[in-house]
């Protein structure tokens, strides 16, 4: 789980290994928002988050399968 967006470079442009990335896109959202946002991604949709890159934005989630790694 990152607020860094150049996991996305690693993950789709350089092929990197990973269990799975939560991208939190939630700037400017107040903490206890984010708390609860982020509680409802990891309870609401667990099963997706593995081997995925997912996007949590303030009124969306996207879950995208990332690409097979090709380094470790």
């Amino acid at each position: 789980m990152t607020a860094d967006k150049d996991f996305g470079e690693l993950v789709y442009r350089l092929g990197r290994a990973h269990a799975g990335v939560v991208l939190l896109r939630l700037a400017g959202v107040p903490v206890a928002d984010r708390a609860e946002a982020v509680s409802a991604v990891f309870r609401d949709r667990a099963a997706e988050l593995p081997g995925n890159f997912t996007v949590v934005e303030p009124d969306a989630v996207r879950v995208r399968r990332a690409p097979d790694a090709t380094s470790p």
